[in-house]
């Protein structure tokens, strides 16, 4: 999997996309292959706050529930709807169609700390269990 360049990525798998003070957030193919079947999805509303390294929300599996958490902290604008009704688009367009929350940020200087693509897929291979797409 070619993870996009422009964005910026978590060491808890989460991706983040900043376009004009807006971020989009989801999480990456890497934590889509490790959770398995998305079932179901748990967002926030939109006006709500969420804060770097905290979590805003779940994605449930066949396997396991797991946390999301915010790679940077901001309001949320909107959620994907769509999930709710068709969360295993998570499995097939992890960083596409199946993005969690559009927020606008409040300390852009966050993002700093996150990795680029080519120290995200260093740092998953160093881990030892690169997903195979």
């Amino acid at each position: 999997m070619a993870y996009p360049k422009n964005y910026r990525y978590t060491k808890e798998h989460e991706w983040i996309n900043v376009e004009g003070g807006l971020a989009t957030i989801g999480i990456t193919d890497y934590a889509q292959h490790e959770l398995g079947d998305v079932v179901f999805v748990e967002l926030p509303k939109p006006g709500a706050k969420i804060e770097l390294g905290k979590s805003f929300g779940t994605v449930e599996s066949v396997k396991a529930v797991s946390e999301i958490y915010a790679p940077a902290a901001g309001e949320v604008i909107e959620a994907n709807g769509e999930l709710q009704n068709t969360p295993e688009k998570i499995n097939t367009d992890p960083h596409g169609a199946a993005w969690l929350i559009k927020v606008r940020l409040t300390n852009a200087t966050e993002l700093s700390g996150l990795m680029d693509a080519s120290a995200y897929e260093a740092y998953i291979a160093a881990s030892g269990k690169e997903a195979s797409a």
